[in-house]
């Protein structure tokens, strides 16, 4: 319980959490409770921490238990070699960070075989202490004759020192404090310096600018890491860092030569090997990695944020959308989604090269937008997308009805398109005709159809391939689940890939629920999920509040208000003198309005935070949080770079937001670059403190270049 304590002090030192928000919230953890739900439902337990801080608490306590069982672990071993003493262990019990631990379990970890390892083998052990004593008088070369034995190699006195100089080498690149001496001193010191390999390949052009770059590393920006990794990955860049080695060495000599001995000449040779032989190498990788590591927590943070901001995207609900997944030479399949999202119609036309079936497809669609309702046109942005909206635009100009379309980005389409949940939704279906349907449907409600994708394919971050998959999942992860829970599910609509992502529902549940709803032909009270196989009273607990049933046998069961409070609620209803079916009337809800919550909440017995989350839910029942945010920008008409100027004011939509600006569609075929410096008139430390994803934004355009399809744009005023 000592050791709980103290992690749970250092979890609150470090997050700037107090303590015992922290000893609550990991209860509630270590009791089987999701992020989710803590944050929704336990906020009188964790003071209102939101899902971010829980998550930072559940990781770091995490770390340091892992932390912990490396320790009692390394101090086994340690013991199990009979050279653990009290100052060793109080050293290991007390540091903070598994690189600590590690540094003092390496004197003492098994190693394969090296030089100094073989001179041991040769007796010359005792020597190299002897050196390392700093004798004040004598001859080391009088002294390395006694270890002169011709039976184990060592023929001469100057073998000896060679190999006794070999163990000293391996014994301060081993010491903990030297190497993060050095290590400290080469991350302030050194320098990241790249250039191109003498046999590069001529289209790797774009990593032409690294081809002679230096900077220090204390200043490298994650995207440039994880640049320069890939181009040394792909044996295009050669890296290195780089240090001026005299005033490391002079600090070596300062700790291990601390006073004038007759060993002083060997000792300095024996330290200049030691650092260009292993401390040098050794520290490199180390650093190498330690910029990798935050280069990819960046990029994984930026992806995160952005994919949250795309999956929030309001629904364009009760539409009739036909999606065209657009192609040359196999055409475009084309898809119609009533305002359900229930396919009707299917088929293909070829209006791009090389058919150029142009007057044909007008034919198909105008038939298909008339017979079907048809009232916006969703187009994928992939191979073809540029004729394709061209060809679109001309055929609204012809028509009767108001159509407007939309680009929309299809990144991971096809990836699901070929999934096994494709084909079992839509067995009849090829792989492209799935796209289309697909690429519709996202405009009607984003988060439903994104969910079916690996976040990974969902390309809104940057570098993502380059970083580590497994925690960049598990990220991701996290990050739909909380937009699935914030948002809330429609029991009775919801795919078993939606309900798999509500809090505390694995994906052998939400097939269960998808079957047993079958058998119901509709959920009616949440009171039924407890039919659900395998859906315990735990499992109920954490889902049911962010589970929705419209028209249901209870109101109730429609907002985010938790089955635990039902009878809170009635008793507060009952304060009230109304009905809970009378809640729509304005009155009822102007006396819900002007509650006095916190004296409320002790005449009920309840906290302050979930009555008022009970008050916020009963005057909007069923409300979408999406539909607060501004709609997608419409068009009619396409855009080209021909038709832009410097200085032209437009409308634009942020797709994407990297480290160095943002990515927006202004409606042409590539997405304009708002650079960081012309994001605000402000300092922007990043781009995501000023934009985000799917944010409507004004821009003008800064510059263009008509030969590579580029243009710059800013969001300050020209």
């Amino acid at each position: 319980m000592e050791l709980e304590h103290m992690l749970q002090q250092q979890v609150a030192t470090e997050s700037g959490i107090a303590l015992p928000q922290v000893k609550r919230t990991v209860t509630l953890l270590d009791e089987g409770n999701t992020v989710p739900f803590i944050a929704r439902y336990r906020k009188e337990m964790t003071g209102s921490l939101d899902e971010n801080q829980i998550r930072q608490i559940e990781e770091k306590v995490a770390y340091l238990r892992n932390l912990d069982e490396r320790k009692q672990e390394v101090i086994r071993l340690i013991a199990e070699q009979g050279k653990l003493d009290d100052n060793l262990q109080t050293a290991i019990e007390r540091a903070n960070k598994l690189q600590e631990v590690e540094d003092l379990y390496r004197p003492f970890k098994q190693k394969r075989r090296t030089r100094a390892t073989m001179a041991k083998e040769k007796g010359l052990e005792p020597l190299a202490h002897y050196l390392l004593q700093l004798p004040t008088s004598g001859d080391p070369q009088h002294v390395a004759r006694t270890y002169v034995n011709t039976e184990l190699g060592v023929t001469t006195p100057d073998d000896a020192l060679a190999g006794a100089l070999d163990i000293c080498a391996e014994t301060v690149a081993d010491d903990p404090a030297t190497r993060q001496r050095l290590r400290e001193e080469t991350r302030r010191r050194g320098a990241l310096v790249v250039e191109k390999k003498a046999d590069e390949p001529a289209d790797k052009g774009v990593y032409e600018m690294y081809y002679a770059f230096s900077e220090p590393l204390r200043r490298v920006a994650p995207h440039r890491a994880l640049a320069i990794n890939r181009g040394e990955k792909e044996d295009v860049l050669r890296v290195k860092i780089d240090v001026d080695a005299a005033p490391l060495l002079a600090d070596l000599e300062r700790r291990w030569i601390r006073r004038a001995t007759v060993a002083a000449p060997y000792l300095k040779t024996m330290l200049e090997d030691s650092y260009k032989r292993l401390l040098a190498p050794a520290i490199e990788r180390e650093l190498r990695s330690e910029l990798t590591e935050a280069a990819e927590e960046q990029a994984i943070r930026i992806f995160a944020e952005n994919l949250r901001q795309l999956l929030l995207q309001p629904p364009l609900k009760a539409k009739t959308v036909l999606g065209l997944d657009p192609a040359y030479r196999t055409g475009c399949k084309w898809a119609v989604v009533d305002a359900t999202g229930r396919l009707r119609r299917v088929g293909v036309v070829y209006p791009t090269p090389p058919h150029n079936k142009v007057q044909e497809a007008k034919a198909t669609l105008s038939a298909v937008i008339a017979t079907e309702h048809v009232e916006l046109i969703a187009i994928g942005n992939g191979t073809a997308s540029r004729e394709t909206e061209e060809f679109v635009a001309a055929l609204l100009r012809e028509l009767e009805r108001d159509v407007s379309y939309l680009i929309v980005n299809e990144a991971g389409a096809s990836v699901y398109s070929a999934s096994k949940l494709a084909g079992e939704e839509f067995p009849a279906l090829d792989v492209a005709e799935r796209s289309a349907v697909s690429i519709a449907r996202r405009l009607q409600d984003p988060l439903a159809e994104l969910v079916k994708i690996d976040p990974k394919s969902i390309g809104v971050g940057q570098y993502q391939h380059d970083v580590g998959q497994a925690k960049l999942a598990e990220r991701l992860r996290f990050v739909v689940e909380t937009a699935v829970n914030y948002v809330g599910v429609d029991l009775n609509t919801a795919s078993p890939s939606l309900l798999e992502y509500v809090s505390g529902i694995t994906r052998q549940v939400a097939k269960n629920i998808v079957v047993r709803r079958d058998e119901l032909g509709r959920f009616t009270r949440r009171e039924q999920l407890a039919q659900v196989p395998r859906l315990g009273a735990k499992t109920f607990e954490q889902c049911a509040g962010f589970l929705r049933i419209r028209g249901g046998d209870n109101p109730l069961d429609n907002t985010a208000i938790h089955p635990e409070s039902y009878e809170k609620v009635q008793a507060l209803l009952c304060t009230l003198q109304t009905p809970l079916t009378e809640l729509h009337d304005e009155v009822a809800k102007a006396r819900l309005r002007t509650l006095p919550v916190a004296e409320t909440a002790r005449q009920l017995d309840i906290g302050v935070p979930t009555l008022q989350d009970i008050v916020d839910s009963l005057l909007r029942p069923g409300r979408d949080p999406r539909e607060a945010l501004a709609k997608p920008l419409l068009r009619k008409d396409v855009l080209t770079i021909q038709d832009l100027g410097v200085g032209l004011e437009l409308q634009g939509t942020v797709r994407n937001v990297v480290d160095f600006g943002a990515f927006v569609d202004i409606g042409l075929k590539n997405d304009g670059l708002v650079h960081i410096s012309r994001l605000s008139d402000q300092f922007v430390r990043h781009p995501l403190d000023v934009v985000s994803v799917g944010q409507i934004v004004t821009v003008w355009v800064a510059d263009i270049d008509a030969k590579k399809g580029r243009v710059g744009l800013s969001m300050r005023p020209l």
